[in-house]
């Protein structure tokens, strides 16, 4: 077997829990975890309101009388899942949200089904906040528009780089702006409860109203498509469930205090913004957002307005943390299952997933640069995983419910029935109505998804079959051995490589090969007076290959059958700075390849330190 695969980790075993009060210090808090899990949901608020008022545009006036008996009807949705999130944080104290209730009591195809939908909103979450707050940001200054990909990207590098010095370091950058929204949209409602009317509409001044000039009627189909487009404020509240490893001791009640306190602001918010827009009589205009009226309306065209329009670029632009802090956690709970490949279970230091935090930052990338830089080509795409996940969840509750049998267990399953009602008939209003915009996508990417962690279990599945894991192996023996060691010259680090050669096999042979008569035989003369015990063997070849002929004369000795086990050993150095690198011949490098490629020889590198 090639080395290769000499120690491949077929099951991820799972951490020791931290307990050290470093650990603990790069850990979240409960506002930590606002800041750094909340972005997504609290920046919904500048886009869920307004889409609510678009579709109820379509009925004139008339229509928009309705934007309050939405939106609560959206809050009595928040409401179910913030509760039954609550629920699910304490069920499952690991993390993992959707996918380990529906592993838990739905099977490993609902499961992988559920963390293939959080995947894609995960990394559509990341690509929508960075694209919506880039345009917010070339709204503002038109000169930029042109740059709005680099701009997309320079966002995306800052907000990975924060996240790479740990998901607490990341809280504490995101906390100020986070506050600076909360703060400016409350103000917005309670400044705005007291005004009789408007205090200015500068901002809306000479745009074109959105209302329809042929209004329809107001039927139940339009408040099934308002309320599945208002649902997008709710995206992000799965996300402090499919985190709970991240926040200090205790992590149940620390998650479950920041999933309550989430959902109250976040309900506050929603309702209080629809109150204004009734009590203002606000209409969607072209190029002005609804907040951005509101703003206007309640605190006037003033510095007030433009700390308003601020805070929102800013949190529009760093709303892609929420994916980075639940994302990375989701991974490792899909490797630790043999889903994705084990690298993503590693943690490095200040406990940063860092493989999954590069995953999401290549694939968001590659859909920025894709959709060049467009936010309308991305929304479509953005709440249909989400509310499918949503659904799954609500469904195992009901499961886990029907099972545990606790007190108060019928009343807490018909509440997440509820929610799974509510939750699925938004998933196929907005799969409905969004199919032609790109929700086919989504269609196609979630069955892909799903293949393929079936794909990578089986793999697993196959090495843990031919490493016997789980069984007890038979007997240690000894076996004999036979180490190659390739020279080309008689230096000090040929002594290190023969002499840690003669410690590992029992038998072992020194190479070179042959391009120059003249090279070779002064190499021979000066072996024969070194004497170091260990037989020299040449290689000719015409052709000035390295890597080919030391490989095909390690067949050679393979076919012999002579030892249970060969190994090449490469010595080789490694340079004291980074630099020194471009110096080196990479000639090892050329051995490993052919011999990896080649051969079932374990190859192993010694490197000596300059």
């Amino acid at each position: 077997m090639s080395s290769a695969i000499t120690t491949p980790a077929v099951t991820a075993e799972p951490e020791p829990p931290d307990t050290g009060a470093g650990d603990e210090r790069h850990r979240l808090s409960v506002l930590g975890g606002l800041a750094a899990l909340s972005l997504d949901a609290m920046a919904s608020v500048a886009y869920g309101p307004e889409a609510v008022v678009l579709v109820l545009a379509a009925a004139g006036g008339y229509g928009l009388g309705f934007t309050l008996p939405v939106t609560a009807a959206i809050a009595v949705l928040l409401a179910v899942l913030v509760a039954s999130y609550r629920q699910v944080i304490a069920a499952f104290p690991d993390g993992g949200g959707a996918y380990a209730v529906a592993k838990a009591h739905l099977g490993r195809r609902a499961a992988l089904t559920a963390a293939a939908s959080l995947v894609i909103d995960y990394i559509l979450n990341v690509a929508v906040s960075v694209t919506a707050g880039v345009a917010a940001l070339t709204s503002a200054v038109p000169g930029l528009y042109d740059q709005r990909v680099w701009l997309c990207l320079g966002v995306l590098a800052l907000v990975t780089a924060v996240n790479l010095r740990g998901i607490a370091e990341s809280a504490r950058w995101f906390l100020a702006p986070t506050a600076v929204f909360v703060l400016s949209v409350l103000a917005i409602i309670v400044i705005g409860l007291f005004r009789d009317g408007p205090a200015d509409t500068a901002a809306a001044a000479g745009h074109a109203s959105a209302l329809a000039g042929n209004a329809t009627t107001v039927g139940a189909l339009l408040l099934l498509k308002a309320f599945a487009a208002g649902c997008s404020a709710l995206t992000g509240v799965e996300a402090v469930a499919n985190a709970v490893p991240s926040f200090r001791t205790p992590r149940v009640k620390r998650a479950q205090h920041t999933e309550v306190a989430l959902g109250a602001l976040l309900g506050v918010m929603l309702i209080g913004l629809a109150v204004l827009i009734g009590r203002f009589h606000l209409q969607p205009v072209e190029g002005v957002t609804v907040l951005a009226q509101l703003a206007d309306a309640s605190l006037g065209h003033g510095a007030g307005f433009y700390v308003v329009q601020f805070a929102t670029v800013v949190l529009l632009g760093l709303a892609a943390n929420t994916s980075f802090g639940g994302l990375p956690v989701l991974l490792d709970l899909l490797a630790r299952d043999n889903h994705l490949p084990h690298l993503f279970a590693l943690r490095a230091d200040r406990q940063v997933y860092r493989y999954g935090v590069l995953f999401l930052t290549v694939v968001s990338a590659a859909l920025l640069v894709g959709s060049g830089g467009d936010v309308n080509s991305l929304v479509p795409l953005f709440s249909i995983g989400v509310f499918v996940g949503f659904t799954i969840c609500q469904v195992g509750m009901v499961r886990h419910w029907s099972r545990e049998r606790p007190d108060g267990w019928r009343r807490k399953a018909a509440l997440n029935g509820f929610g799974a009602l509510l939750t699925g008939v938004a998933a196929l209003v907005v799969t409905g109505t969004k199919f032609t915009e790109g929700a086919w996508g989504i269609a196609v990417a979630l069955p892909l998804l799903v293949v393929l962690f079936e794909a990578i279990h089986r793999s697993y599945g196959r090495i843990g079959e031919r490493l016997e894991l789980g069984r007890v192996p038979g007997p240690v023996t000894r076996q004999r051995s036979l180490v190659v060691v390739p020279v080309t010259a008689i230096t000090r680090l040929t002594r290190d490589g023969l002499s840690a050669a003669l410690s590992l096999g029992d038998e072992v042979l020194a190479v070179t090969v042959v391009h120059e008569p003249t090279a070779a035989e002064a190499l021979r003369r000066d072996w024969e007076l070194w004497q170091p015990g260990v037989p020299l063997v040449e290689i000719p070849d015409d052709h000035r290959r390295l890597g080919r002929p030391i490989a095909a004369f390690v067949n050679e000795l393979g076919a012999e059958h002579a030892y249970d086990r060969l190994t090449v050993l490469i010595p080789e150095v490694e340079p004291a700075h980074w630099w020194q690198r471009a110096l080196q011949n990479r000639r090892g490098a050329v051995i490993d390849r052919a011999l990896r490629r080649h051969t079932d020889a374990v190859v192993c590198r010694l490197r000596m330190r300059m």
